[in-house]
C-alpha cells in the first residue's frame, strides 16, 4: 500500500513549459493601423502574430521576402532562350558535317556563308540581349543600398 501511495498519480496532458508566457497585453488599433500592421505582418513571413508583435517590440530582425514575379518571368525566360542558343551550337555542328558530307566542297562553301551570315546576326542578338539583361538588373534587381 505504501508503494501506490508513494506513487504520484499521473494526470496525463501536455507537460507544463519551463518559462510560460503568462503577462498579456491588450491594445487596439485603428482601421488604417490594422491595415498596416496586417501588411507587415504578411511581408514577415511569420506565421504567428504574437511572435511578430514581440518580435518588432525587441528589436529582433525580421525577414521579409519579396518576390518579383516579373523579373521571375525574366529570368525563365531568359533561362529557355539560353538553352535555345544551345541547341542552335549543337545544330550548327551538325549542319556543318552534314554539309561537307553530302555536298560538293563549292555548294558547301556557299550554304555555310549563308550560315555565317545568320551566325552573325544571332550573336548580335546575343549581344543585345545581354546589354538588355544588364541593364534590368541595374534597375530592378539591385539591392539598395542604405
Amino acid at each position: 500500500m505504501e508503494d501506490q501511495e508513494n506513487k504520484k498519480q499521473h494526470k496525463g496532458g501536455r507537460n507544463p513549459k519551463k518559462d510560460p508566457s503568462i503577462h498579456r497585453y491588450v491594445f487596439r488599433l485603428t482601421d488604417q493601423e490594422n491595415a498596416k500592421f496586417l501588411s507587415l505582418f504578411e511581408a514577415s513571413g511569420l506565421d504567428n502574430k504574437a511572435r511578430f508583435i514581440t518580435s518588432v517590440l525587441f528589436e529582433k530582425q525580421i525577414k521579409t521576402v519579396k518576390v518579383d514575379m516579373a523579373a521571375m518571368d525574366y529570368y525563365m525566360r531568359l533561362t529557355t532562350l539560353y538553352g535555345q542558343f544551345r541547341s542552335v551550337g549543337v545544330n550548327y555542328n551538325q549542319i556543318v558535317k552534314i554539309l561537307y558530307r553530302n555536298f560538293s566542297e563549292k555548294k558547301a562553301a556557299a550554304y555555310l556563308f549563308r550560315l555565317e551570315k545568320q551566325t552573325i546576326e544571332l550573336a548580335q542578338l546575343c549581344h543585345a540581349i545581354t546589354q538588355l539583361t544588364a541593364e534590368f538588373e541595374l534597375k530592378h534587381l539591385k539591392k539598395e543600398e542604405k
